[in-house]
């Protein structure tokens, strides 16, 4: 079928729309009309060539949502018109798959980054000339989109469709490490680095399960004013104030959990040494120095330092929880998202890249080139 795609054609390049034809669903894929797809900052690296063996032209977009148009024939638990979220790539059959934990598949790095599907076959094509796609699983920088049964997961339909694509990704991670990967409880304290749409995400997460003293640290004033807003306790600017010496004075005894988005060491050492005994420290932002530990006294206090992906999340439970909390009221993330029409996404892209927005969402589904 004739679909429109953005194309990144080079390096660093604009995102240009394109017809080109979209192969039938296989037996184990999912043929959904995209309504609206996230963007994310692992889009930019991967137009950027820093996450695996792509090449051009390719085809972008992981965190997308819409409404099934076709099913393939081993396909049972979804069905046409359905509303569904399209989340990570993950194989289901490997032992950690097996095991409750896909979002660590064996083959996570081929499923998400490979440029094709695991056999190394590709479904989109331009005048018969392959194009890179199946990224997560799912390419949905697009009018349509396919994915494998397994990372497209069915939700409610009275949920607003085109606010739940970052569901399945960036907002499933922050909210996920908040929530499964350190399993902050009711009145314990977290201080989280970074307040992106991840950071924000586990801002949320720890308001709607009533954590404590939930401390932000951000350079950006406006961003630690909004995460104020969303259920921060406290906000510590780290350009403007020493962070130990504020971290120390909010939570003297030491923080239950910490989680650092930004990679950066010092910001991570920094709530490494104000965690308790026994504290939890999660890390999940992209590294570009090694983290030098002082091991005498981290492992004298017993504390846990713990990498995150996507949240730990087991998608087809999580994913519908986040949109039942949502739904309730007890996590807007709505508040995060600004949207975009398909024809903009590079103006999408500038503005997440500057800041100016923090989760630009773009509409597809009301495109009409």
């Amino acid at each position: 079928m004739e679909i429109t795609a953005a194309i990144v054609k080079e390096k660093g390049g604009d995102f240009e729309l394109v017809k080109m034809n979209l192969d039938e669903p296989k037996n184990d894929e999912v043929l959904i009309k995209i309504i609206a797809t996230g963007t994310c900052h692992t889009d930019m690296a991967a137009r950027d060539l820093l996450t695996g063996p792509l090449s051009f032209p390719m085809v972008l977009g992981h965190e997308g949502a819409g409404i099934v148009e076709k099913v393939g024939e081993n396909v049972s638990n979804i069905k046409k018109g359905d509303h569904v979220v399209l989340t990570f790539g993950f194989c289901g059959g490997c032992s950690n798959c097996q095991t409750g934990i896909p979002a660590y598949c064996e083959n996570f790095g081929a499923l998400n980054f490979g440029g094709a599907r695991l056999d190394g076959s590709h479904s989109h094509h331009i005048h018969g000339e392959v194009v890179q796609d199946n990224f997560f699983s799912q390419s949905s920088f697009a009018t349509y989109a396919l994915a494998h049964k397994n990372n497209v997961i069915k939700v409610r339909k009275d949920a607003p469709i085109e606010y739940l694509g970052p569901l399945g990704c960036g907002i499933q991670t922050g909210s996920g490490a908040v929530l499964n990967s350190l399993d902050v409880k009711a009145g314990q304290s977290i201080v989280i680095s970074g307040g992106g749409a991840v950071g924000l995400a586990g801002v949320l997460a720890a308001k709607a399960i009533s954590a404590g003293k939930i401390v932000v640290v951000d350079i950006n004033e406006e961003r630690l004013k909004f995460a104020k807003e969303l259920g921060a306790t406290h906000i510590i600017n780290s350009i403007k104030e020493n962070v130990a010496e504020k971290l120390k004075e909010i939570e003297p005894k030491g923080f239950d959990c910490g989680l650092d988005t930004t990679g950066i060491s010092p910001v991570i050492l920094d709530s490494i040494n104000a965690l308790r005994s026994h504290g939890k420290m999660g890390i999940l932002g992209v590294a570009k120095k090694p983290l030098d530990i002082e091991m005498n006294s981290f492992v004298a206090t017993g504390k846990q330092l713990i990498g995150i992906v996507e949240g730990d999340s087991v998608p087809n439970e999580f994913i519908p929880r986040l949109v039942n909390m949502y739904m309730n009221g007890q996590f807007p993330f709505d508040k995060l998202i600004k949207t975009y029409k398909f024809e903009d996404i590079n103006q999408a892209i500038e503005d997440s890249e500057k800041g100016i927005t923090i989760k630009p969402v773009i509409l597809i589904g009301e495109y009409k080139g």
